[in-house]
């Protein structure tokens, strides 16, 4: 008996399940998008530990991070949204990116996005 003859092979998941993970992915941007304003896209590459993902950033430097299963998805909700997008390796992390995760790390309050504002356009 071999070492490998010995892992458990996990089933390749079906599109059913890759069509549901796109939608997930897709209506959590959206969301984000949506509910917060000045938001910029930011492409991290893939890694030998981590498939690409995307980096969405607000004006206030609250973010969130999701990976990306095809550049389409990403591309698709940048025209529809009309939010630029960065590839991360050229253009670095936005400072608001840095100051939001240092308040957040001494648990100081973060700052809330002004309502005066009208509505980012969808």
């Amino acid at each position: 008996m071999g070492w490998f003859s010995r892992r458990k092979s996990t089933p390749p998941e079906g599109r059913a399940e890759q069509r549901a993970e796109v939608n997930r992915v897709r209506e959590h941007l959206e969301e984000f998008v949506r509910t917060r304003r000045g938001v910029e896209a930011f492409v991290e590459p893939a890694t030998t530990m981590n498939p690409p993902t995307v980096l969405l950033v607000a004006s206030t430097g609250e973010w969130t991070r999701r990976r990306v299963p095809h550049p389409g998805v990403l591309r698709e909700l940048s025209e529809r949204l009309m939010i630029p997008v960065y590839d991360i390796q050229l253009v670095g992390y936005p400072q608001r990116k840095r100051d939001w995760d240092a308040r957040e790390k001494r648990g100081e309050p973060q700052p809330v996005e002004d309502t005066e504002l009208p509505p980012w356009p969808t």
